[in-house]
């Protein structure tokens, strides 16, 4: 069966990748990428000296109609959680870690040299 692969899906993965980069830099370490779970997806999981870092990736091109980060209803945060105390049940070797969630907006044409990239550190509690 032949799968097309929808375009939306196809920016969302590259904005991922732009925000693993631009992590890599920052000094966090990629553990994961693209956790998928019956409650959700982890779109980055990463290490931070003692942190374990659960990273939520949104893209607009255009912000006209709001910022990405306004797109992480309380659905999606509550998705997020359960999907993070799911993969700490099946990974228990990273219970040790403080766990810290994170969020990364992208927004203006990700084909550009101009991405504007917001990091939030902590931007949802638990």
């Amino acid at each position: 069966m032949l799968r097309f692969i929808k375009d939306h899906n196809v920016k969302g993965r590259y904005a991922e990748n732009i925000a693993l980069h631009y992590l890599q830099q920052q000094g966090l370490t990629r553990l994961y990428e693209n956790f998928s779970c019956k409650h959700g997806e982890i779109d980055l999981i990463m290490r931070d000296r003692d942190y374990l870092v659960f990273v939520e990736v949104r893209y607009r091109k255009k912000i006209q109609y709001g910022h990405p980060l306004e797109t992480i209803n309380y659905a999606k945060q509550k998705k997020i959680i359960k999907s993070i105390e799911y993969f700490l049940i099946k990974n228990p070797q990273y219970n040790q870690l403080a766990c810290r969630i994170d969020a990364l907006a992208l927004n203006s044409s990700i084909q550009s040299a101009d991405d504007h990239i917001d990091w939030i550190k902590n931007a949802i509690q638990a």
